[in-house]
């Protein structure tokens, strides 16, 4: 997940936020019991806007990031936080343990590699856990959509350096997790209309041996 030259200026929150996090939030607090506790692994933390809040709202958190620029914003701006540089690539479990939710969202469209990623993810779940993943939607009315309206270049981005390399669909990443070993798989649509929606958030839950 070579993103390491993905741009961050300050510590403030994505566009994406006002839309995904009111998901992000319900599904937490949904999932949260007596003996789960309150610890949440952020898989592509950026500049950390997203673990302080959920470190406001009560969690523990510990996240990675490849982008040398959005750790260092992350640590000058949320020193109380366990924020630090790194990427699927490594084997985040070894290194930091297991968690009861891992968070990565708008990540897995920049990953060269979305196997090792999502196995990462599971790896990083302790039996039970809850993965949140999300990533802009695609979907046949969408895709329609974009293609009458001519927005089809200015969706894809090409010329955006770390930009999207990855369309996933509600199948395409329902099957990714499937075959990572997770079940439960859900997904919400959200940002606009379901068959128009800017982005859909993934939940699974990482299965528990027989």
């Amino acid at each position: 997940m070579d993103i390491s030259g993905y741009s961050y200026h300050n510590s403030e929150g994505s566009h994406t936020n006002a839309y995904l996090l009111p998901g992000v939030f319900h599904a937490l607090d949904e999932a949260i019991t007596a003996g789960t506790g309150r610890r949440v692994f952020e898989l592509g933390c950026g500049n950390g806007a997203v673990a302080n809040m959920l470190a406001l709202r009560g969690f523990e958190v510990v996240g990675v990031d490849p982008s040398h620029e959005g750790i260092a914003q992350a640590n000058k701006n949320f020193a109380h936080l366990q924020l630090s540089v790194g990427s699927s690539e490594m084997d985040l479990a070894a290194k930091f343990g297991r968690f009861p939710f891992v968070l990565s969202l708008e990540v897995i469209e920049h990953v060269y590699a979305p196997r090792q990623f999502a196995s990462r993810v599971f790896d990083l779940l302790e039996p039970g856990g809850l993965a949140i993943i999300s990533t802009p939607y695609h979907g046949y009315l969408k895709n329609l959509a974009l293609a009458v309206s001519g927005k089809l270049d200015a969706h894809f981005a090409a010329l955006w350096d770390h930009g999207h390399i990855k369309f996933w669909s509600i199948k395409t990443l329902g099957q990714l997790l499937s075959n990572a070993g997770f079940g439960g798989i859900s997904f919400q649509r959200v940002g606009r209309i379901p068959p128009l929606a800017k982005s859909m958030i993934a939940i699974a839950r990482k299965r528990i041996p027989d």
